[in-house]
């Protein structure tokens, strides 16, 4: 927060001097046409030429700084110190070419590795997981995954190039990369809303690198998903009387979208249904911390620009992508043992959606397990017992391989 706000006064001052430069411009300008003197007026100029330069190179020293020393705070036990086989590296790594950025957190490394996929596309959660689930670096090495097109690896690729087939090889790739590193034949899987649909993508594609994958806020059809919040949030605006999210909704029309404007056309009924489970007294824990997660360590300057970016931009290029993908029709049949952690309360991702598929899936093993305060994101409405149900069916899964 601290170097948010030095930036941010430094953006201020170059303001300002941008301001006393072109006054003195206009001045000198005024003065030329007139035939006086202007000898005054130059050397305002110059001095404000060169405190803008400065403040200009000064602002840019500024953010390289912030990138370069962005890190994941130290892992501390009970007592405030430093587990002596603790973990917490934050670091980039290349996976088909391409440089991306993970962290790695645990108390001890030679823990089972748990790797987590954050919302999206486009969304960053590097922060997020580190301050909701701490429990889990106890007992698993956590890592954290910026997908290309989001936060620390948002200028990886071109957004406009991203598509259903990176996430999977890319998440493929970094997978071997963590057994490699932590001698482990298999890791631990665990995916949030559009995490969760990549999750089944990982698992099908390489079953014998995973003992379990944990589905929440559980993505099914991405078609079905944006036509049936659209009609909810159309109807809970309706009821309330809410005149102009109705007009707004009506004016965008029922999904599906293409073109540049679906990010702030999902925006509309999503944040409707976000602002909605927000104000529903039985969600414990209600709504995001972003400003807490945009101005944790992890992120740098053009970190913390790049991750809204990755929300409007990678959104708007690849979600239109998924409208054709239904979990349904395509993954019926999972060798990988699957649980599926669902809010009661979820107005986001379609909880008739996820039932049906949870009945229709083919697994080894498979669970639905109910979190009676949580709307779409259990893991931060009740983060305690989502660890604890962590542990409990990972154990379980890892017991009966």
């Amino acid at each position: 927060m601290t170097i948010s706000i030095i930036f941010a006064l430094l953006l201020l001052f170059i303001i300002i001097l941008l301001a006393l430069f072109l006054i003195s411009g206009i001045r000198f300008i005024f003065r030329t046409v007139r035939n006086k003197d202007n000898r005054s007026v130059k050397i305002h100029m110059k001095k404000n030429a060169a405190a803008l330069l400065c403040s200009c190179l000064l602002c840019v020293a500024f953010v390289v700084v912030t990138q370069l020393i962005a890190d994941t705070p130290s892992i501390r036990d009970e007592n405030g110190k430093k587990p002596e086989n603790g973990i917490s590296e934050l670091k980039s790594i290349t996976l088909n070419g391409r440089k991306e950025w993970i962290s790695i957190r645990g108390h001890n490394k030679n823990n089972p590795v748990l790797l987590f996929l954050a919302g999206g596309p486009g969304g960053s959660q590097m922060a997020a997981v580190r301050h909701d689930l701490p429990e889990l670096e106890k007992h698993f090495i956590v890592v954290n995954w910026e997908q290309p097109g989001s936060g620390k690896s948002y200028n990886v690729i071109k957004s406009n190039k991203l598509t259903k087939d990176t996430y999977i090889e890319d998440g493929y790739e970094l997978t071997k990369y963590l057994c490699h590193t932590f001698h482990q034949e298999k890791i631990y899987l665990v995916g949030e809303s559009w995490g969760s649909a990549l999750g089944i993508f990982l698992i099908d594609k390489a079953p014998e690198l995973y003992h379990g994958f944990i589905g929440t806020g559980q993505m099914v059809s991405f078609l079905d998903t944006e036509i049936i919040d659209y009609e909810t949030a159309m109807k809970i605006a309706g009821e309330k009387g809410d005149t102009q999210t109705v007009s707004t909704l009506e004016s965008n029309g029922k999904p599906p979208y293409y073109g540049n404007d679906v990010t702030w056309k999902s925006a509309a009924y999503l944040q409707y249904l976000g602002d909605t489970m927000a104000a529903n007294p039985a969600i414990h824990n209600n709504g995001y911390h972003t400003f807490r997660d945009i101005f944790s360590s992890e992120y740098g300057i053009l970190d913390k620009i790049n991750y809204l970016r990755g929300i409007v931009t990678t959104f708007n290029n690849v979600y239109p992508q998924l409208y054709g993908i239904d979990l349904r029709n395509d993954y019926r049949k999972v060798d990988v043992p699957v649980y599926f952690f669902l809010g009661k309360h979820d107005i986001n991702a379609p909880l008739s959606l996820a039932e049906e598929y949870y009945r229709l899936l083919n697994a080894p093993e498979k669970e639905l397990v109910w979190f009676e305060h949580s709307g779409h994101s259990p893991w931060i409405n009740e983060s305690k017992r989502f660890s604890e149900e962590v542990f409990r069916v990972f154990d379980r899964s890892a017991t009966k391989l």
